[in-house]
């Protein structure tokens, strides 16, 4: 536990809200697992775990299995409970760890979530709770529900060969630092922690 709190002071900045997006076809539970664990342990407080199958979403109660168990494998017992949040669901879980949230997400809560949430506001108009110019940025946050509670992503780790995100949090992510891994299939802690330390050191212009 000394070497995370060594590592989250070595880097000059930490993302708030990290995406673990993978484009492979053979997920593996482990390897995101370790992940997820990783970017608790360094103090990440968001964390959002997405493949364009949502095979990791259908299953996330193995997925969860094995966040515990590494969980406890690593940081040990003596760690304070965090909620575990799935988008779309009512559900919530109690696990331990240090003060992350954690959401697991599939396609359907990105294009689909934004359509969704854009026919939410066409019938407030039509119920006439709103206008046509009461729509924004921030009246969209609002309505899109796969993030509620959650910011936008400050970095994707996104795994495989596909030069691509595959629909991940499409309105989310304009400001995103994006870095590429080969492949999350026996990923290192220090590969892991050399991207977070690529982010640390990247300028972010906003789009300037």
């Amino acid at each position: 536990r000394q070497r995370w709190r060594a590592d989250e002071r070595a880097l000059r900045k930490l993302p708030v809200h990290v995406g673990l997006v993978v484009t492979e076809e053979e997920p593996s539970y482990a390897d995101m697992a370790s992940l997820v664990v990783w970017c608790m342990a360094v103090g990440i407080s968001y964390v959002s775990v997405y493949d364009h199958n949502g095979i990791f979403k259908r299953n996330n109660s193995r997925l969860m299995d094995e966040i515990l168990k590494q969980q406890q494998e690593l940081l040990g017992l003596d760690c304070s409970k965090y909620t575990v949040e799935f988008a779309n669901q009512d559900k919530a879980g109690q696990v331990l760890n240090c003060q992350s949230t954690l959401k697991v997400l599939s396609p359907e809560d990105g294009k689909a979530d934004i359509v969704k949430a854009a026919q939410n506001f066409c019938q407030l108009v039509a119920q006439q709770q709103r206008t046509h110019t009461d729509l924004d940025v921030n009246m969209l946050d609002n309505l899109l529900s796969s993030t509620n509670g959650f910011p936008d992503p400050d970095l994707v780790l996104k795994f495989g060969p596909v030069n691509s995100t595959l629909g991940f949090l499409p309105w989310h992510i304009r400001l995103t630092e994006i870095i590429s891994l080969p492949s999350h299939l026996n990923i290192s802690y220090e590969d892991f922690f050399s991207a977070l330390h690529h982010y640390a050191a990247c300028e972010q212009r906003w789009g300037k």
